[in-house]
């Protein structure tokens, strides 16, 4: 850019070169046709967009939405739909300081995972306890709980987030930016609002513009990572039995985030047979000085009753590359080991579910699994790699949370997310549409096709879904999700009416909304 050269419009509309990027996010089966992109830089830019956006009368009646991106990373079309008549992007907005005023880290909503590791850890020796794809935008990872490969250690981002600001919009369709703060006694309102923004998902209240975070943990300075694999050839029913109940065993026993056991994270790629193997990745706290002993230990506990070999991967795991390098686990600093890990894979087509597990798998879960990822199957001639089940350890830290937050599953041990990915030019979508709703619904048939919601006085093992993986298949109470419980349910508990009592109080006229967002609670 030269002296003479014009600044560009941060009004990006069909015809600019930039039109085609922006109206479009990390999942390509959703692409927008929006009548503007605003790429904001500020708080006030983000809030004199949002006040033009609301006063405007839409030029297509069939596109009326307001949405937000930060990373792009929506699995559904909530920001990128063809009902969507103005993109706000905030990407820009990606700011990471100390606020002395909050004693507390301000970053602002447009940073991604990896640029807040890079840039708060090198000058803090502290990181939020988030995820590992490195393009998610902290505007809908926050606030959907955010979790990552440090939680079992530290609990998840929401347990450090102490203020939030919010450009939300009035009854008489003004604007106001309003900072929400978890000890604000004189203001119920924005506590409640604060609140809300600790996992009731993004996209509900207004536009975020910045998160402040208070005593983020420190990290550790060395981990031992680990990565290895089993052929699916060499794989009998019982080895794949044998893995997954020591797998759910392993992580009902070591809970305890104070023990190396409790710290260390795992994630299991269950690939489809086509895939050819299914992987393992481990990471554990080498600080503490029984670390490389827990990791030994679970090593050998996966293996254990297995007769098939474990070897080095050699496929790609889903999103994530393939660790081929880690089978025999390394130490490194902690920002390497993240950096390594730091994949979001190929922007493509893609459909995912998730499922919270509060037990080890049942034997007809553990069946339903073989039965839809083996060729013993109705998919054995089913033919996308790309097709797995995910399984991350949970708990620890995240079932001892430091106060009440909106992220309401608190007691399970493990995380699945069913992933499936594809071109946009390839004929067999509905194929793999068909192999992911049906595997899906074949694992938890007997709670309705979907992991419904349990408690603690009861024996159900499953807890519900995870906002951040939005499915809306929920909504299909015919075909998909016959279990009796709404997908707010499914995703948000008991604290769904807390969440539409501060939609009804910050977002009357419901701006910010998509097929699966909060609905207002009506007055009394």
């Amino acid at each position: 850019m030269t002296g003479k050269t014009p600044q560009p419009s941060m009004v990006v509309q069909p015809g600019d070169v930039r039109y085609p990027s922006l109206s479009r996010g990390f999942n390509q089966r959703w692409i927008g046709e929006p009548e503007y992109v605003v790429v904001v830089r500020s708080s006030t830019e983000a809030k004199e967009a949002l006040q033009k956006a609301v006063r405007e009368e839409p030029k297509n009646p069939k596109r009326t939405r307001i949405t937000v991106r930060s990373g792009g990373h929506c699995y559904e079309n909530f920001v990128c739909g063809d009902d969507v008549r103005v993109i706000l992007d905030v990407s820009q907005m990606c700011k990471i300081e100390y606020d002395t005023k909050m004693d507390a880290y301000c970053v602002e909503a447009g940073a991604s995972n990896w640029h807040t590791y890079s840039h708060l850890f090198p000058v803090s020796g502290r990181a939020l306890p988030g995820g590992s794809c490195y393009s998610v935008g902290l505007g809908g990872h926050i606030t959907g709980g955010g979790y990552g490969l440090l939680s079992r250690q530290f609990g998840l981002t929401v347990d450090y987030l102490y203020a939030v600001e919010v450009a939300v919009v009035k009854r008489d369709k003004t604007v106001e930016l309003v900072v929400a703060r978890r000890d604000d006694t004189e203001n119920p309102d924005l506590q409640k609002l604060w609140w809300a923004h600790t996992g009731g998902g993004g996209g509900n209240f207004g536009l975020i513009t910045k998160f402040w975070f208070r005593d983020p943990p420190k990290p550790p300075s060395k981990v031992r990572l680990a990565g290895i694999a089993w052929n699916w050839k060499d794989l009998t029913k019982n080895d794949f039995t044998a893995l997954l109940n020591s797998f759910g065993k392993y992580f009902h026993d070591n809970q305890d985030p104070t023990q190396a056991s409790g710290k260390l994270f795992g994630m299991l790629a269950l690939n489809h047979h086509c895939n050819g193997q299914i992987g393992l990745t481990a990471q554990v706290d080498i600080d503490d000085p029984h670390g490389i002993a827990a990791m030994d230990e679970f090593i050998t506990k996966m293996n254990r009753g297995m007769k098939a070999d474990p070897t080095e991967m050699r496929t790609f795991m889903g999103e994530r590359p393939s660790l081929g390098h880690l089978k025999i686990p390394r130490d490194m600093p902690w920002l390497t080991a993240t950096q390594v890990l730091d994949s979001s894979g190929e922007d493509q087509c893609g459909k995912y579910k998730s499922a919270y597990m509060r037990k080890p798998f049942s034997t007809k879960q553990i069946d339903a699994m073989w039965a839809h990822l083996s060729k013993d199957g109705p998919y054995r001639d089913y033919n996308n790699p790309q097709s797995l089940i995910q399984i991350d350890s949970y708990g620890g830290a995240i079932n001892r949370p430091p106060r009440d937050t909106a992220a309401r599953q608190r007691d399970s041990i493990m995380k699945m997310q069913y992933q499936v990915y594809w071109t946009a030019t390839d004929q067999q979508e509905h194929t793999y549409l068909d192999w992911i709703r049906n595997t899906y619904r074949a694992t938890f048939a007997d709670s309705g096709g979907v992991p419904k919601v349990g408690s603690k006085q009861d024996d159900l093992a499953t807890d519900g879904c995870y906002i951040n993986y939005p499915d809306v298949d929920l909504n299909d109470t015919t075909t998909w999700n016959t279990s009796g419980q709404s997908a707010s349910t499914l995703y948000y508990k008991d604290g769904y009416t807390r969440l539409q009592e501060v939609k009804r109080r910050w977002d009357p006229l419901d701006i910010f909304h998509n097929s699966q967002s909060v609905k207002e609670q009506k007055a009394p």
